[in-house]
């Protein structure tokens, strides 16, 4: 319940109320029986003067002496509220009157003649008393005011005194008591609201004041505190809350020292690489805008050199991350220890670090960045028992008010570093507009930025091509590759073989698989809902930084949790390259699968320099061989030999055989001969658009 009055309303309220009702009930109790008194007093007073009256004007009624009357009659006015006197025969007619006094006919209104007849009038009563004439004893006061007669008596009625009583005065005596009662009620109202006012502030200012303090209390003043005034139980509760806020206080100071400390550790860790202790790349951007602007500004010059550790994936592979993150961490300290106080040295992320010259000359750069390269090179790496020489290859470019911005710049050091490695490595490489060395690098930059367009814009699409079987027999499992395409701008088809180099050196398939992945998904949803109850089979292409970004594992586990019907439908196709580079992390991305219900293929299989050494370690299900070797088949029999070794090792191993690049009837002939269990070609199947794949729901066939 709410309570629009605050604790002193209701003190005061508390105590008020009850004095209130009291004193108006016994005002009410004393105006009544007042008004009852005075208007009683005047009526008993009236009577009792008519009640004399009537037996004192019987003479004169009995003789007609009207004199006599007159002079009773006046008399008889000179009494307090007599406003008229009158003495009426038993006619009705008038025989005297004294006053000004208003009266009926008492025969035509026929009065009473053996009792006081009262009329009562808004401010006046007027009384008729009979006269009677009797011989008998009787008790005149009596007799008339009750109206019976003593018994034995025979009464005759003379007449009617009237007696006109003015009420006025009554009135306002009735009045005067009210306004007195009234004014000893507010008065004695006003002395109790005064008194519970003063005893309710000496109550409620302790409470107040303590509400006061929890209210600061509850808005962040933990400082504040209430004075005990130690009244018992509110001293208690006073103490209390001091010593509550106290604890908060306490405990607020305590957070705030461990807030403070976690957001320091925040701070710098947003600007400081978690490994090295170097700044990260966030940082490095935003230190590299500010002399850039500096630049702009005021025309100053100065050096980004962007430096990739040689043999660094050697070591790492060889070792392990563990080694890999120590050389790291020595060759960061390394390089620190050779920096000017003013330069920045920062990790842009695995074996990339980036330096910053400030107010420092293109050739007083390639002076520092050489003692850096040399102090690299003579460094030595020791892990175990095992010792490593690494190198240092940078790419450099000025600073200057026509540098762009900071990605032209970071992509210029990162293309001049990707020239030196390419002469060599070890080596330093200034970035210079026409260098002819860059027109390679800058293509595969171009189709970088054409491909992330591409993802932005939707312009990437699938196509399928069926995997079909040799041997004649059919299936209710549709075997199809999904075959990624991107539609230039102006709406023609670019073939993988285009964009694929460019995104895979500069880490953008994931981003490209994870659309594949998706689409898949989708795909899958629409296929199942096919009728004929064809199941599909979708192979999907997986680049090897793909299978080594622990993201997208988890995004594909994810998916397959909920929705486990998913993994049957799924082979994920893997480069022979891909799988030996990476044998440990592929192994392990496979196991993780598998128990969701996928396959894996092996595909281009024989390309690699250790296929048959490292293929008994791969856990797939279908070896694809590469069409490099399929499409001689007819004209080159060490290609033939080739085929046959690879189809026989697979079988050895339990691994579904596929040929690729089956062009033409006589190299799916030759393939029959070897027994090869799939084939694959424009020969056997071109591929068609995701429309197409969804409009067939026929089982999957051999080749005919």
């Amino acid at each position: 319940m709410a309570y629009p009055l605050g604790i002193r309303g209701r003190v005061i309220g508390l105590a008020i109320v009850p004095v209130a009702i009291i004193g108006v009930l016994l005002l009410f109790q004393l105006i009544t029986g007042k008004i009852q008194d005075l208007d009683q007093s005047l009526r008993t007073r009236a009577v009792s003067i008519a009640r004399q009256l009537a037996p004192a004007v019987e003479y004169g009624v009995a003789s007609g002496n009207i004199d006599v009357l007159q002079n009773l009659l006046e008399k008889a006015a000179i009494e307090p509220d007599i406003r008229g006197v009158a003495v009426f025969a038993d006619n009705g007619q008038w025989l005297a009157q004294v006053g000004m006094g208003a009266w009926a006919n008492p025969l035509h209104d026929k009065m009473p003649a053996d009792r006081i007849q009262e009329i009562e009038y808004a401010n006046r009563l007027v009384y008729y008393a009979p006269i009677t004439r009797t011989e008998v004893v009787v008790d005149d006061f009596q007799a008339i005011e009750s109206g019976i007669a003593v018994p034995g008596t025979h009464p005759r009625l003379l007449g009617w005194v009237g007696l006109d009583v003015s009420r006025d005065a009554t009135i306002r005596s009735q009045r005067k008591a009210i306004l007195r009662s009234l004014g000893i009620l507010f008065a004695g109202l006003a002395l109790s609201l005064y008194l519970a006012w003063r005893i309710g502030r000496q109550i409620t200012r302790p409470i107040l004041a303590l509400t006061h303090t929890v209210s600061r209390i509850g808005e962040g003043h933990l400082d504040a505190r209430v004075a005990s005034t130690g009244q018992a139980e509110l001293g208690m509760l006073q103490r209390g809350v001091n010593h509550m806020a106290a604890h908060l206080q306490a405990a607020q100071d305590q957070m705030q020292e461990k807030i403070d400390q976690a957001t320091a550790r925040l701070v710098y860790q947003a600007s400081h690489d978690a490994l090295t202790g170097l700044i990260n790349r966030r940082e490095f951007e935003q230190r590299l805008e500010r002399l850039l602007q500096s630049a702009i500004q005021h025309g100053r010059t100065h050096a980004l050199c962007y430096m990739d550790l040689d043999q660094f994936k050697v070591i790492n592979d060889s070792c392990g991350h563990a080694a890999g993150d120590e050389l790291l961490r020595q060759l960061a300290l390394l390089l620190k220890s050779n920096l000017r106080e003013r330069d920045t040295l920062a990790r842009l992320g695995g074996d990339e670090f980036a330096l910053l010259l400030e107010n420092c000359g293109i050739d007083d750069a390639i002076l520092v960045a050489d003692l850096f390269r040399a102090e690299v090179q003579r460094f030595r790496f020791k892990w175990g028992d095992r010792i490593f020489a690494v190198g240092m290859s940078v790419g450099m470019v000025a600073i200057t008010r026509d540098s762009g911005t900071v990605a032209n710049l970071l992509s210029a050091a990162d293309a001049a570093c990707y020239v030196a490695k390419d002469r060599g490595r070890n080596q330093i490489h200034v970035y210079e507009t026409r260098d002819l060395d860059l027109a390679r690098h800058r293509g595969e930059m171009q189709w970088v930025a054409r491909i992330q367009r591409a993802i932005e814009e939707h312009r990437l699409r699938l196509a399928w091509q069926e995997i079909r079987r040799t041997d004649g027999g059919t299936e209710r499992t549709r075997h199809v590759e999904l075959l990624l395409r991107m539609v230039d701008e102006d709406g023609s088809d670019i073939l993988p073989m285009a964009f694929i180099p460019a995104a895979e050196r500069y880490y953008v398939m994931p981003s490209l698989d994870q659309w594949v992945v998706d689409e898949t998904f989708r795909l899958w949803q629409r296929c199942a809902a096919l009728p004929g109850g064809v199941r599909y089979l979708f192979g999907i292409n997986l680049s090897g930084a793909s299978l080594k970004d622990p993201a997208f594992r988890d995004m594909l586990l994810t998916r397959l949790e909920a929705n486990p019907a998913l993994g049957p439908n799924l082979c994920f196709e893997i480069t022979e390259t891909a799988a030996i580079g990476n044998l440990t992390v592929v192994n392990a991305f496979i196991e993780a699968l598998r128990g969701f219900g996928c396959s894996f293929a092996l595909d281009d299989f024989g390309s690699g320099l250790s296929s048959f050494n490292y293929l008994k370690n791969l856990r797939v299900d279908f070896l694809k061989i590469d069409g490099a070797f399929v499409r001689d088949i007819v004209a080159n029999p060490v290609d033939r030999a080739m085929v046959e070794a690879v189809h026989r090792i697979g079988h050895l191993l339990g691994l579904k055989t596929v040929a690729e690049y089956v062009e033409d009837d006589r190299i799916l002939s030759f393939l029959r001969q070897i027994g090869v269990d799939y084939v694959q070609g424009n020969g056997v199947h071109a591929p068609q658009s995701l429309d197409a794949l969804c409009d067939t729901d026929t089982p999957a066939a051999s080749v005919p």
